[in-house]
């Protein structure tokens, strides 16, 4: 979220950014977006009047009764309004799904103030008709092949010191593994570079705290460089890949040549975060399908969905991506279609790639504000799960680990965990304000959580607080700012992962979801 007050000084320095699974357009609140304060259980009302006398006026009281309006309903039009000639005072970058663009939402007023062309033509702004930005979409073509639609997915601002410094957005394609740089001068796309390796994106984009990389993780298994291989040789043949792309900010522009992956092990990947404080220089991601399953449901195996679900706990992906520059640097890397990957064996050779259980089917990673904690949350556990930095640095100190089938060592659970937090039904993803607090969405509760961010030491501190129920099914949120050093609180948007029918009968069926 950006400032309004920050826009008259700087390049655009604040925003949210809408993360998550299922990513597809942004909704007025009408359609889908609830707006909240970060006290979503209690604290004080918020008042309903304008008025010095403690009332409103006859007129908008006859307003309010024409319209069936409750107090309830006043109030978050209160909430919500923003007069003529008013700036909101944050922004919401939010991916536009198979829109394949990026949409600007006001915050508070939850207005559309913007449509930013990112991977597919847009005949309004003539994106894609001019040589210029014909260019721009060319450099996205997968296999020589021209792709002019996306699912643009996880949007993420550059950063300087762990703070949105409002220069650059970054966007991913997860259907094609591409990632979009727009430069916030004129909010215009500069670059689309397409994944070598891989085929399509979860993990991504994320930046690192000074914008050194955008983290780009594979979400589906795949032979490396776009290769065939029959199922029957999936362990061998097909792998998951963590991209590290090269940022220059003085260019404004993604360099190849200077990016690196590393090989990970066949399971899938969700999405990802980079540390940041105490944890800059380390990179986690979730991973799923620990059990590789492929499904075949003609041939008695279960279907991918519950084959993928039988373990009780999948792996978190700990990358030190510092130490893995410097062994790319050191001609340690195999080139695959022109991409360095550090593969498996030299990634555990040089203590670049750990794992440590995690609740099973996980989805949202999250690092705390100071960096001392990774939050995860398992879409099938009711709870959120805290692991302590620098229990993960004591536990890789200690050695002596078990390995997983591929070698990767894996850190033992109870010896990093740090606490866990019974929240409800579906937990998906989490923010934090500046209050010491973190908010975590509930899928299947379709419910906004709040509980306690504590000390490391303290497990009984980390305590659920109080939920608030939302009307549809919530996917992503976003505090302001919830996802950097210096979280501002403020406002909480929900977002609808799943959308719910709230038009007359002769619009739309559904509405989009995001």
């Amino acid at each position: 979220m950006a400032s309004g007050d920050d826009l008259q000084s700087k390049r655009f320095n604040r925003r949210t950014v809408i993360k998550g699974a299922g990513v597809a357009a942004v909704l007025a609140p009408a359609a889908g977006a609830l707006l909240t304060s970060c006290s979503i259980g209690g604290g004080e009302e918020t008042p309903t009047t304008s008025t010095s006398g403690g009332a409103l006026p006859a007129a908008a009281q006859e307003i309010a009764a024409a319209r069936e309006l409750s107090p309830d309903d006043v109030s978050a039009a209160l909430k919500t309004y923003t007069p003529t000639g008013k700036y909101d005072e944050f922004y919401i970058f939010a991916s536009g799904g198979h829109s394949g663009q990026v949409l600007v939402i006001g915050v508070p007023s939850m207005r559309l103030l913007k449509v930013i062309a990112a991977f597919t033509p847009e005949p309004w702004q003539g994106f894609g008709f001019s040589d210029e930005t014909k260019r721009v979409l060319e450099d996205g073509m997968v296999d020589g092949k021209p792709v002019t639609w996306a699912d643009t997915h996880h949007p993420a601002l550059s950063e300087t010191n762990g703070e949105y410094d409002g220069q650059f957005l970054f966007i991913n394609d997860k259907a094609h593994a591409r990632i979009a740089v727009i430069d916030l001068r004129d909010f215009e796309t500069k670059q689309i570079v397409k994944n070598p390796l891989i085929i399509s994106n979860h993990g991504g984009a994320f930046v690192t705290p000074n914008t050194e990389y955008i983290i780009d993780g594979s979400q589906y298994a795949t032979p490396f460089g776009w290769e065939y291989a029959s199922l029957s040789e999936y362990k061998e043949k097909y792998r998951g890949a963590m991209t590290f792309w090269k940022f220059d900010r003085d260019k404004g522009r993604i360099i190849p040549e200077e990016s690196f992956s590393i090989e990970l092990p066949p399971y899938w990947q969700d999405l990802a975060d980079a540390g940041k404080g105490v944890s800059d220089g380390w990179a986690f991601s979730n991973s799923f399908n620990t059990e590789m399953a492929l499904g075949g449901d003609l041939e008695g195996k279960p279907p991918v969905e519950a084959g993928a679900s039988q373990r009780d706990m999948d792996y978190l992906s700990i990358i030190n991506w510092k130490k893995a520059a410097d062994v790319v640097r050191d001609g340690k890397a195999e080139v695959i279609n022109g991409m360095p990957i550090i593969r498996l064996d030299t990634a555990v050779n040089e203590g670049l790639l750990f794992q440590i259980p995690e609740p099973k089917s996980p989805h949202g990673v999250d690092v705390t504000p100071k960096g001392d904690f990774i939050v995860v949350a398992g879409k099938l556990d009711p709870h959120v799960t805290v692991y302590s930095f620098q229990k993960i640095q004591d536990a890789i100190a200690a050695g002596n680990v078990d390995v997983d089938e591929f070698g990767v060592p894996v850190l033992p659970y109870d010896a990093c965990m740090e606490a866990q937090v019974e929240l409800g039904l579906g937990p998906l993803h989490t923010q934090f304000d500046d209050k010491g607090y973190a908010y975590t969405s509930l899928l299947l509760d379709s419910a906004l959580a709040r509980w306690t961010v504590a000390e490391a030491g303290k497990p009984e501190s980390w305590k659920f607080v109080d939920k608030l129920p939302v009307h549809y099914n919530i996917g992503h949120l976003s505090v302001c700012e919830g996802d950097t050093v210096a979280p501002k609180g403020r406002y909480l948007i929900s977002l609808n992962k799943w959308s719910i029918d709230r038009f007359a009968p002769v619009g739309p069926l559904m509405p989009q979801n995001f």
